[in-house]
Parts: structure tokens; C-alpha cells; sequence
């Protein structure tokens, strides 16, 4: 990120780590919620779906402004400079877009419209149950062509890995009659629904 902050690169959440992901399942499906670490794991899936939301607003045509996150409009000219009204700061197009490229973080309005609502549920949450919910749930969603084919699991876009070690790192996760209510009957939906996936990394 260059110290200019008139020239100051946007900077996205990154996706989550696996590693913390699995140990809020093993503790679940042992029927011990630890608050913290669900907390950490949830929140950096906000930041992400955040990140995931501003990144797809940018490539419609109103990037926020990284120094006073005011929202700039603009053309997808790649030699167009983005001005900020607000604080001066100004970058390319090119330049920004650049930063969003080969980061996963493009997906058509279902997930839009997803990730907004887990966005909004999340933080509201009041119970460990409710927030394990949220999180399994979110983690096991699905891009749509059209309406009703699943593509590719949004998982992509939110843990790290390649698509192949998302999806079996998901169908590596632990659950047991302990696991938090609900999450067993995520599991069963996404391994019927992931079949095209599961079909292109063959």
C-alpha cells in the first residue's frame, strides 16, 4: 500500500482460514461453543462478505474511496482517474481494479443478496446456537445460474484454498449429536447440491 494516501490502493479482507474454521466445528460437535473464537471466526466472515459486497459495487461503477470510504462513481475507463470529492484521493481504474482481480470476490446478485443478510444476522445474533447457525449456513451457500443450478460453492469466496480443497475441506468438518441444531441438515443440502461442483474438479 503506498504512503501517499492521495494514491492509496483499497486493501480487501482477506478470506478465512481454514485452521480456525475446523476447530469451531470440532468444539461444536463436542457441545462446547467457545464464544471467542466463534466471535473471530464470524466477524471475518462479515469482513469478508463486506469486502466481497464493496468489490462487486466498484465493477458496477461505485468504488469507495479507501482514505474516507465515501463512495465515487465512475466509467470502467482502465485510463480513467477515480477522484474522491471528499478527501482528494484519486487512483486509476486500471490501477484499482487491479486489486480486486484473481481475489475472489465477484458473484451475481443471489450471492449479493446473501452475503448482505448474513451481513445483517450475524451481528444480532444472541445465542452461541444462532451464530454456529449463521456460520454453517453461510459457509454452505451456493452461486445460481438462473434460478434454481448451483455452480460453484461460495465457500470459494470466503475460506482459502482452491476450489478442490474448499470443497473437501468442508466435507472434512466434524459434526455429532452434539453439533449445534440445524448444521447436519446444512451438510445433507450441500453435499446434493454441490454435485456440478464436484463435477468440474474431476
Amino acid at each position: 500500500m503506498s504512503g501517499n494516501a492521495s494514491s492509496q490502493l483499497p486493501s480487501w479482507a482477506p478470506r478465512v482460514s481454514q485452521g480456525k474454521i475446523r476447530r469451531l466445528y470440532e468444539l461444536d460437535s463436542l457441545g462446547i461453543s467457545d464464544e471467542v473464537l466463534m466471535d473471530e471466526v464470524g466477524y471475518a466472515l462479515v469482513w469478508r462478505c463486506q469486502t466481497f459486497l464493496e468489490a462487486n459495487e466498484a465493477t458496477q461503477g461505485e468504488a469507495t474511496c479507501p482514505t474516507c470510504h465515501q463512495k465515487v462513481m465512475h466509467h470502467f475507463g482502465s485510463k480513467e482517474i477515480i477522484i474522491c470529492q471528499n478527501c482528494g484521493w484519486q487512483i486509476t481504474w486500471k490501477e484499482y481494479f487491479s486489486t480486486i482481480q484473481h481475489k475472489q470476490l465477484s458473484g451475481a446478485e443471489p450471492v449479493i443478496v446473501f452475503f448482505r443478510e448474513y451481513i445483517e444476522r450475524f451481528p444480532k445474533a444472541q445465542t452461541p446456537h444462532e451464530k454456529m447457525f449463521l456460520i454453517d449456513r453461510v459457509l454452505h451457500g451456493f452461486h445460481y445460474y438462473g434460478t434454481k443450478v448451483t455452480t460453484r460453492p461460495v465457500a470459494i469466496n470466503l475460506i482459502e484454498g482452491k476450489l478442490n480443497e474448499v470443497i473437501d475441506f468442508l466435507d472434512s468438518l466434524t459434526y455429532s449429536n452434539l453439533s449445534t441444531p440445524g448444521i447436519q441438515e446444512n451438510l445433507i443440502e450441500w453435499q446434493e447440491k454441490s454435485q456440478n461442483a464436484r463435477s468440474w474438479r474431476k
